[in-house]
């Protein structure tokens, strides 16, 4: 794959650009607000595109009422909510408990709704799985990435709220040295799934990102190395795996990209979808180590 100076460019600029915006709520320390809106914003852009996607590898899901999809994404969201910590309030209510009512309320209604459905043999089951599916995929992900800032278990560390930015920044990073590193010396595929992809910017990509992350996070934010050096291995090698999966149901919907939101890059699954599968290995491998 021989390096594009102008789709370089355009990825390079559109990045900088959506870095801003992304830093701007990652950083906001003291009003989480910022943060959760930001994954609010990035959540709904998801499904919206997922929605899409399934659309397009099985029409049953075009049969799936405006109610169950508007709904499900408001379940998903209320699933993502439910993660906040305490303090984070809306008006009387924690934020996290509002969640899990309006999570489980909305869920019984839109199943019992299409249970009917069903049992009148108006509709198939199958596109209840796919809803499930990206409950799972997406609003379970961005859930555990609310608990990873927000999770009271660890926010005694003073730069806990800087590991959200420590996964996000590795994939980023990786990203771009694939890219680069492929375009410069790749030859040999990763995979049929994503052509494009070499197993040397893989690799190359990776050890840059983990190591860069580890140096700058470890040297100048002060956060313990061996955590650094995990979140950064685990978002470089999850983080891949997630772009795969992605590659993935975009070839069997027949389309390049999930979105045009964000010009070089394509949609929010396109920006994310590393981030969606590396979160939930993130999450664990910090309950197993912080304590």
């Amino acid at each position: 794959m021989a390096f594009n100076v102008a789709v370089f460019k355009t990825r390079a600029l559109t990045a900088i650009a959506f870095a801003a915006i992304m830093l701007g709520g990652l950083l906001t320390r003291n009003i989480p607000f910022l943060f959760i809106l930001l994954f609010v914003i990035i959540h709904v852009g998801c499904w919206i595109e997922y929605q899409k996607l399934v659309g397009m590898i099985d029409v049953h899901y075009k049969e799936v009422s405006t109610l169950h999809k508007v709904g499900i994404i408001v379940v998903g969201l209320s699933l993502m909510l439910s993660r906040a910590d305490d303090y984070v309030c809306w008006r009387d209510d924690r934020l996290n408990y509002l969640g899990v009512k309006v999570f489980f309320a909305l869920l019984l209604l839109i199943f019992f709704y299409d249970a009917l459905m069903i049992i009148q043999k108006k509709r198939r089951l199958k596109p209840e799985m796919y809803s499930l599916i990206g409950l799972t995929y997406i609003s379970l992900s961005w859930g555990l990435m609310i608990d990873i800032r927000f999770n009271p278990s660890w926010q005694h560390n003073s730069l806990a709220f800087i590991f959200p930015v420590i996964t996000i920044a590795s994939i980023w990073i990786n990203d771009t040295m694939a890219y680069i590193v492929g375009s410069f010396i790749g030859k040999t595929p990763l995979s049929k799934i994503s052509p494009k992809k070499t197993w040397e910017g893989t690799v190359g990509g990776a050890l840059i990102a983990i190591a860069v992350v580890t140096v700058v996070a470890s040297r100048w934010l002060k956060v313990d190395w061996h955590i650094v050096l995990g979140i950064s291995a685990i978002a470089a090698i999850a983080g891949t795996f997630g772009d795969l999966l992605e590659s993935k149901l975009k070839r069997m919907a027949g389309v390049k990209d999930s979105g045009q939101i964000m010009p070089g890059h394509g949609g929010f699954l396109d920006r994310f979808d590393s981030l969606l599968l590396a979160t939930p290995f993130v999450w664990l491998f910090l309950k197993l180590v912080m304590h």
